[in-house]
């Protein structure tokens, strides 16, 4: 699961800080775009509708065509940084109109209405207004009112709202951190609980079942797990009692089978030669074939649970010197087995599990094989081609076979697999390996 942190829980943090980011940002964005227009729109009004009113106060005073003098006046009269214009005549005071952009100037000479622009190209910025003077029919006089107005203090309070906004915008992400961490837990919750749940259904814990709390689609998830589980549980089940049956029903003729192929290996060597043949081939089929049966019924057994330790306490080194001896493997095997190492183990199954790892090196591995006790330890080694790679994890799994070219080997291919089950049933392991120098190792390690 640990993929699932490196993946699916940054992911959800990241789209969800992401989200949370992208949201704060835009509200931040659109109030500040809000309060900027609505604060420079205010000091606009606040600014050009008292200079129009006082404009069209005094325009009804005002001489058409006026003198130098009664622009000076008009001018005098407003309380804004203004300049009045006709044609070539300006009013004495205020700023130059030429600091007017030229567009605005040359829009004014056609418009009957006020026009403004706001500069933000100084160090302050400003608004620029024109406001030209009609006649009672509408049309233009030619006199025309020009101010500036200073937008420093509005844009300073845009200025330190942007600022608040950008710092309320930082102090959100350690909120949303914090939201995404619970949110992304209450999603992943479930998901590890599958994860745990599928690893054990794996390992061959077919009881496993989830929690299915919730009506969610992960909740799906989990009822249709748990029926996927129970199925599973159900057919291996069936599997194992139809091998069980099966294993039960073929010993009864096998054992008659046996005791005629072994009057026949008996009479062999008198029989025609042809005859023989069959005879010795039908006795070497036989074992293989009980054998298969009693290996069968074994792993039966312990798929059902009903095999158990008959402990005692064992000198471990004679327990394997006798079942080397047993099979008669004592000059075939580099044994070392000192004396004094003692344990409590099921005799008879320590024996198989010597039997099984020994032999197997015999057959598959290269010499000398090599067995040696040390406490708690038991090492069988060989010195032959070792374990392919891609062998190594499933070495124990049952009936599989690293080498498909041994398929019609005399074993059958579940040697391992109860060697470990009854490693396991003492509450111990196996541990198979390539030596450094070459050649195949397993270790028995036991509780003793």
């Amino acid at each position: 699961m640990r993929s699932l942190h490196r993946g699916l829980r940054p992911r959800l943090m990241a789209a969800f800080l992401l989200l949370t980011l992208l949201g704060a940002v835009a509200a931040a964005g659109a109030s500040y775009a809000t309060a900027r227009n609505l604060l420079l729109e205010d000091a606009q009004n606040g600014f050009m509708n008292p200079l129009v009113d006082d404009v069209r106060s005094y325009a009804t005073r005002l001489r058409v065509p006026p003198t130098q003098q009664d622009l000076d006046d008009f001018q005098s009269s407003l309380r804004s940084p203004t300049v009045v214009v006709f044609g070539d005549l300006r009013s004495r005071n205020g700023p130059d109109p030429r600091a007017t952009p030229a567009e605005l100037r040359e829009a004014m000479k056609s418009s009957k209405t006020i026009i403004w622009q706001r500069r933000t190209d100084a160090v302050e910025p400003s608004v620029i207004i024109g406001i030209p003077l009609l006649r009672a029919d509408g049309t233009a006089t030619g006199v025309e009112v020009w101010a500036w107005g200073n937008l420093g203090g509005p844009q300073r309070a845009i200025d330190s709202f942007a600022t608040a906004a950008w710092v309320g915008v930082s102090l959100v992400l350690p909120l949303a951190l914090g939201l995404a961490l619970f949110t992304a837990r209450g999603v992943l919750r479930p998901v590890r609980r599958l994860g745990t749940a599928a690893r054990a259904l794996g390992s061959g814990r077919l009881d496993t079942r989830v929690d299915e709390r919730g009506s969610d689609e992960l909740s799906d998830l989990a009822r249709t797990f748990n029926r996927a589980a129970a199925q599973l549980e159900a057919s291996q089940a069936a599997s194992r009692r139809f091998v069980a049956d099966v294993s039960h029903e073929l010993r009864t003729p096998l054992t008659a089978m046996s005791a005629v192929t072994a009057v026949l290996d008996e009479d062999a060597d008198s029989l025609p030669e042809d005859t023989a043949v069959a005879a010795r081939l039908v006795s070497s089929e036989t074992r293989k074939l009980t054998r298969l049966v009693n290996d069968l019924m074994e792993i039966s057994r312990f798929d059902e649970g009903r095999n158990l330790l008959e402990l005692d306490e064992w000198d471990i080194s004679t327990a394997v010197r006798d079942s080397l001896a047993a099979r008669g493997w004592t000059s075939s095997v580099e044994a070392s087995l000192p004396d004094g190492i003692t344990g409590r183990v099921d005799r008879r199954r320590l024996d198989v599990i010597v039997a099984n790892l020994v032999g197997n090196a015999l057959k598959h591995g290269g010499a000398p094989v090599r067995v040696a006790v040390r406490p708690g330890v038991i090492e069988v080694s060989d010195h032959g081609p070792g374990i392919p790679a891609d062998a190594l994890p499933h070495i124990f799994d049952r009936f599989y076979k690293a080498d498909t070219a041994r398929a019609r080997s005399e074993g059958s291919g579940l040697g391992l697999a109860i060697a470990w089950e009854n490693a396991r049933l003492h509450g111990g392991s196996i541990e198979a390996a390539n030596a450094p120098s070459g050649g195949a190792v397993f270790t028995l390690r036991l509780p003793w």
